[in-house]
């Protein structure tokens, strides 16, 4: 099962409110209230994983347009795996992970992001917290924003 997990729900949730604010302080958008719903049963259920398969299909487009914002993979440029390594010492991720990205569904590419940020020992994390930030090193010799 590729799972959702409960705190990208919450997130998509705070996405859509900051999107689509309240106009009386009460009532919340259409994508709010398909979202919440999976996530209160998640919370009544003590369910920390939905299944995108299964989920209604207006939370999950709502949740899918929030996952359209966020950068898709963890690449900062620094490749370990072509080096031999098991596990990318830049990114986080397997080198199975890293050669199958483009084939993995939404949920199973946060279910990798989660556990790279969950570990937190990737270099993106770290020693090249600011790539990581920034994306990918500029190739084209131009100084950086901010750069003296």
């Amino acid at each position: 099962m590729a799972g959702i997990h409960i705190t990208d729900i919450e997130a998509a949730i705070n996405w859509w409110r900051a999107r689509s604010p309240s106009p009386d302080g009460i009532s919340a958008c259409a994508e709010v209230r398909a979202l919440a719903e999976v996530y209160a049963l998640q919370v009544y259920y003590r369910e920390s994983l939905a299944d995108e398969h299964t989920m209604p299909a207006r939370a999950r487009a709502a949740w899918l347009a929030w996952y359209g914002q966020t950068p898709d993979t963890p690449c900062i440029a620094i490749c370990s795996t072509a080096q031999g390594d098991a596990v990318c010492k830049g990114c986080g991720r397997s080198e199975d992970e890293v050669q199958h990205w483009p084939q993995l569904t939404p949920g199973e590419k946060r279910a990798v992001w989660r556990r790279i940020t969950m570990d937190g020992t990737a270099w993106r994390f770290n020693r090249y917290a600011e790539r990581a930030a920034t994306g990918p090193a500029d190739t084209t010799g131009a100084p950086s924003p901010g750069a003296a």
